[in-house]
């Protein structure tokens, strides 16, 4: 479905919402999720979009790189998301929003539950990937670090994608917001269909509005469409900017 707007009248609201709720209530089921998870306060839904490679192909989970950041936008054409792929399986974890507001956020999906997604918008200053550099993305951890971290350099704010990427170091006030992801286990397909968590959009659009109309126009703010594009970070950013562990 094609949005013209982030804002739309409100008999049209009501019925994405529902709409969506639907969907995603069958997401649940089908992807393990659970009832509990849909009746979060801080999750929302969207509308569902495949994640497909360049050519349009869908994405199938076993052909992710392990511990390689992918990025798709998600739920708006301006909102990168980081999808990534990990070793072993992953549990959802009870996290904390900045406001406070506690929820779970969600187990791996895919045939070793261990591929999950994420906001690319840093917690603290909204660093973002852009095409033509990253200040944000994901490298070994050291010492007693996870394996794998996902590292904002532009303020030393770290995250664990194995535990709901909460905040293991630096001022971000609160976990990457999750997206949550719908895994079809006969075509091994994925679909972005919500997100949970203290998302940021608005503040984002509005830190970033000179910035996106430059680079995308108005599509920024518009929801995404049935697919959407997922690339490696590596070749969405032309430069990725290293930082020290």
């Amino acid at each position: 479905m094609q949005h013209e707007s982030q804002t739309c009248p409100a008999d049209d609201q009501r019925r994405t919402l529902i709409h969506s709720v639907g969907c995603l209530a069958a997401a649940a089921v089908s992807s393990g999720l659970g009832s509990a998870a849909i009746g979060k306060v801080s999750f929302k839904p969207y509308d569902s979009s495949l994640l497909v490679n360049e050519f349009g192909d869908p994405i199938r989970s076993k052909d992710l790189a392990i511990a390689e950041p992918y990025v798709f936008n998600y739920p708006f054409q301006g909102t990168p998301a980081f999808l990534i792929r990990l070793a072993s399986p992953i549990v959802s974890k009870t996290l904390r929003t900045e406001q406070g507001q506690s929820y779970q956020s969600l187990a791996g999906v895919g045939p070793n539950q261990s591929v999950v997604a994420f906001s690319a918008i840093c917690a603290h200053k909204m660093m973002y990937p852009t095409p033509n550099i990253s200040f944000i993305g994901l490298r070994k951890g050291v010492g007693r670090e996870p394996s794998a971290v996902i590292h904002c350099c532009g303020d030393d704010s770290r995250y664990d994608p194995a535990q709901g990427a909460q905040v293991i170091a630096g001022p971000a006030p609160q976990p990457l917001a999750c997206v949550v992801l719908q895994h079809d286990p006969k075509t091994d397909h994925l679909r972005a269909v919500g997100t949970l968590g203290g998302e940021m959009f608005k503040a984002f659009f509005e830190k970033y509005q000179f910035k996106l109309q430059l680079d995308n126009g108005p599509k920024s703010k518009h929801l995404c469409d049935s697919t959407t594009v997922c690339k490696e970070l590596k070749r969405y950013s032309r430069q990725l900017q290293g930082c020290p562990a």
